[in-house]
């Protein structure tokens, strides 16, 4: 899989969340459109920084060759230069990842102008492929209007039309729709768009994403690509589809129910936690279990009068989990949710600023060191129990500058963690600048915290937990880019299992 993002960023990793979503990260480190996380869970493989391509990539490439001289003086054009760039990387991924086919996304909307040379650089692979080693699928809207709901195909015909202007005529048109396509509308697209009936693909409304790969079976996409491209007609993995059918009747049909408060300050855009969003889910997945997330606004919580209001706020929760994020803004919403959780006995996952967030509020009011905090909210802070990494002083540039992708944590014999992961070394993706300060790790350890997970040299705190707390436990990585739906990361399946048994008691 691989996704090709117009936009002139390098990646994703300076972006908004409320204007990007999640930023995505890669067991290599690369931070990436939130995209390459979906492409993730539904096939099942890690990806790398070669599958996410943008103009920024693109131009960087292409300008330092120039600079280099590896054009020979030629004048440099976006045909072919950018174009053949982009098409470079379409076909070195593949051949570099070793795999038979490569699904390529070109974000954005047909019509974009920061896309025609995406869309120019596609048209040529056709050619230089072989008609029947490229498939052009195009996902377009069909929208409904009226009090009657009258389905109009225009759109889509428009769409098709703007596609056939820059030379690209589509294969196949995947139909998002509000319920599913008449006959009648099929025939209708299919002649006004010039592709063949069963090439009008169905992508109705559902209630779970994770339905689609069904409808779309259902739909004989699948067979269709594979008869397009002359590949082997080889019959669907049984025990795989047996796996995925259960996956979408426990999301559709669970057994159980457990209520979730998730705390964060871009909780008004729900791809901002995506992933997150998705490990609850399979965490729920696992134990027949329906999680009802609630969105919790830290800044909200940060402004609440005193701790009775924030219980009141997180009350009525079977858990508590508190998300990433950078920056001071809703900062002490999320020490609140952490101490509410911890003097409750409420189940706790804290991830990353989570982990970082139950130090300090532990420091404060456990360790009595009043005025802990993190440098990058207070650099004057009596008590820095969180800093920055001592190679991170004097950087100016923000992109790509962390602790990123897949690091080793040792985990302790005993510890909830060990007991939850079922080994003692794991692997995990990291986003982060700032660490646990050790100057405190001792203090901190006779007040009661555990330090459950550090790296192999045992300089980096990894996990912290409480062993006196029923679940209490939090990362500075991010446990949620490798979960998947039919194989709930531990920490995930952990806290869903918590939650059942928190509410049992109750």
């Amino acid at each position: 899989m691989l996704k090709l993002d117009p936009y002139i960023n390098v990646d994703a990793g300076t972006m908004n969340p409320y204007q990007h979503g999640e930023c995505f990260v890669t067991d290599d480190g690369a931070e990436t459109d939130l995209d390459l996380g979906h492409y993730e869970r539904f096939v099942d493989t890690n990806l790398s920084r070669d599958a996410s391509v943008t103009t920024g990539v693109v131009y960087g490439a292409v300008i330092a060759k120039e600079r280099r001289g590896d054009y020979l003086g030629g004048t440099v054009q976006v045909i072919p230069h950018i174009t053949n760039e982009i098409k470079e990387r379409i076909v070195g991924y593949g051949r570099s990842s070793g795999a038979d086919v490569v699904v390529a996304e070109v974000g954005g909307t047909v019509g974009d102008i920061e896309g025609l040379p995406f869309l120019e650089a596609i048209r040529q692979m056709k050619r230089d492929a072989g008609p029947g080693n490229a498939l052009y699928i195009h996902v377009t809207l069909i929208p409904t209007v009226g009090p009657w709901d009258e389905v109009k195909t225009k759109p889509t015909q428009h769409s098709v039309m703007r596609l056939r202007e820059v030379g690209i005529a589509p294969d196949v048109l995947v139909c998002r729709t509000k319920t599913s396509l008449e006959a009648d509308q099929r025939d209708k697209i299919a002649l006004f768009c010039d592709v063949t009936p069963d090439a009008v693909i169905d992508a109705p409304d559902t209630d779970t994403i994770y339905s689609i790969p069904v409808t779309f079976e259902e739909e004989g996409f699948a067979d269709l690509v594979v008869r397009r491209l002359g590949l082997p007609d080889n019959p669907p993995d049984e025990a795989a589809w047996k796996e995925w059918r259960t996956i979408v009747s426990r999301l559709r049909q669970p057994t159980r129910q457990v209520r979730v408060a998730v705390v964060g300050k871009y909780t008004g855009n729900g791809d901002a936690y995506i992933s997150i969003g998705e490990g609850l889910k399979h965490g729920g997945v696992a134990h027949d279990c329906h999680v009802d997330i609630h969105w919790v606004d830290s800044v909200e919580l940060e402004d609440c009068a005193s701790a009775d209001e924030v219980a009141g706020r997180l009350a009525g929760h079977d858990a508590v989990v508190v998300c990433p994020g950078f920056g001071a803004r809703g900062v002490e919403g999320k020490i609140s949710a952490a101490q509410f959780a911890r003097e409750n006995r409420v189940p706790y996952l804290g991830i990353c600023y989570g982990m970082q967030m139950a130090i300090i509020e532990f420091a404060r009011n456990v360790c009595h060191l009043h005025g802990a905090n993190t440098t990058e909210v207070n650099e004057e802070t009596p008590h820095p129990v969180i800093h920055l990494m001592p190679d991170q002083y004097g950087i100016t540039d923000k992109g790509a500058t962390m602790r990123l992708g897949l690091w080793p944590c040792r985990l302790s014999d005993s510890s909830l963690a060990a007991r939850l992961y079922g080994q003692m070394m794991v692997k995990e993706r990291h986003r982060h600048r700032f660490e646990v300060n050790n100057a405190y790790r001792d203090q901190l350890t006779d007040s009661g915290l555990l330090f459950s997970g550090v790296s192999p040299d045992g300089m980096l705190a990894e996990i912290v937990e409480l062993p006196s707390h029923p679940f209490y436990i939090a990362t500075q990585f991010h446990p949620e880019f490798r979960s998947r739906p039919n194989r709930a990361h531990p920490l995930f399946s952990g806290l869903v299992e918590a939650a059942l048994k928190a509410k049992a008691a109750k």
